[in-house]
């Protein structure tokens, strides 16, 4: 009997054993589970929280190059040859490192900036637009636009899937924009917003607009003009009167009034920015000779008069750009010849007096095309950004990895 006693006993404290052993077995992996558990999380949340400082370094990265980039803009120091690029600089207040580097690609500009942080690296890439003007209208005339005797707006170097050629202006007022004596839009016509076509536009003498009339969805500003630090801080070479040659390169002259049968020749590419009035004599010329350019920043009126000419001879709109700031109020062609050239002056009436043949686009306060005048719109200058100063390097399309 004792025996059995002692045999069960035996039996009853093996089992225990065992159920304690089983116990402290699931303890143990319960244990490592949860600390496992414990373990992934915080290596988790190290990690997401590397991921956010590279991701903040490298935000922090491209808003800085951005910034550089439009510093040297506006004060004329940009440089194609020594662009910004920084190395693994510490980001203010954070563990978190970042680089950046500006590449041009043609005509484009091309930003890489990466962020450090721990192992983990973000890196953004964003090509760059300079915000401002564009010349999307063949003509464009703030407060009115006048057709007359025979006049005509079209345009080349379109592609069948370009849609029409544009022209506008903002206002809303009765006959604001005046086709008369068969003058011709081949495109559309827009008027102001909330305005109605067939009040503000006025088609007299079998004059005909071929394409859509309808009203802008939203103003269409003229910014004012603003000419770089790199040209102002110039010192002023007077008055051009004579025959001059510019060679490529940046000036300043008070007044441009070009005597009778004299000629200024551009020969490289020219920025030039006249403070006062700009006047071209009787049969004088401005010549831009091949492989150059010419923009022309005035503060003045500007006047060619009979037999004058802007002689492009690159036959290029975009070769010739010139800039009328607020404190011009009239631009006046009295000649016949053709002009090659993108002409903005937002403060000022242009007219053109004679049959000239204008290639490229015009964009004021007011324009009147008079005498069979015709305007040909180059359709390569919808992509093309006017030098106007009052803009800046923006952000066009990024991508993240």
């Amino acid at each position: 009997m004792r025996k059995a006693l002692k045999i069960m006993n035996l039996k009853r404290t093996g089992s225990a054993i065992v159920l304690a052993m089983f116990a402290v077995l699931i303890l143990f992996i319960t244990g490592t589970g949860l600390f496992r558990l414990g373990l992934n999380s915080r290596v988790y949340a190290v990690r997401t929280a590397e991921e956010i400082k590279a991701r903040c370094a490298a935000d922090a990265a491209l808003v800085k190059s951005l910034y550089e980039m439009n510093l040297r803009l506006s004060q004329g120091t940009l440089d194609d040859e020594n662009l910004p690029t920084v190395s693994y600089v510490q980001l203010e207040g954070s563990d978190a490192y970042f680089s950046f580097t500006v590449t041009k690609n043609g005509s484009e500009y091309l930003i890489e900036a990466t962020g450090f942080a721990g192992v983990a690296r973000r890196t953004v890439r964003t090509s760059l637009d300079v915000e401002g003007t564009t010349l999307d209208y063949a003509i464009f005339g703030d407060e009115s636009v006048s057709l007359k005797n025979s006049a005509l707006v079209d345009w080349y170097n379109n592609d069948p899937e370009d849609g029409n050629l544009k022209v506008g202006t903002n206002s809303t007022q009765d006959d604001k924009v005046s086709l008369k004596n068969s003058a011709t839009i081949k495109g559309d016509c827009y008027v102001g917003v909330g305005g109605n076509p067939d009040d503000v536009i006025e088609l007299k003498n079998s004059a005909e607009i071929t394409g859509n009339t309808g009203a802008l969805t939203q103003e269409s500003t003229l910014a004012s003009v603003t000419v770089s630090p790199s040209l102002t801080l110039l010192p002023s070479g007077e008055t051009i009167s004579g025959n001059k040659t510019l060679p490529a390169g940046s000036y300043k002259y008070t007044e441009v009034d070009l005597g009778n049968s004299k000629t200024l020749t551009i020969n490289g590419d020219v920025a030039l920015y006249v403070t006062d009035d700009f006047t071209l004599g009787n049969s004088s010329a401005v010549n831009i000779n091949a492989d150059s350019s010419l923009t022309v920043y005035i503060g003045g009126d500007f006047e060619a008069k009979n037999s004058s000419s802007l002689n492009n001879t690159t036959q290029i709109p975009s070769n010739l750009r010139m800039y009328f700031l607020d404190g011009c109020t009239s631009v006046a062609f009295k000649n016949s010849s053709n002009l090659y050239g993108v002409i903005y002056a937002p403060n000022a009436d242009v007219v053109f007096h004679n049959s000239a043949d204008i290639y490229g686009a015009l964009a004021a306060k007011t324009i009147e095309l008079k005498n069979s005048a015709r305007v040909y719109y180059d359709a390569n200058l919808r992509d093309t950004q006017l030098d106007i100063g009052s803009g800046g390097f923006v952000v066009n399309r990024w991508s993240e990895n």
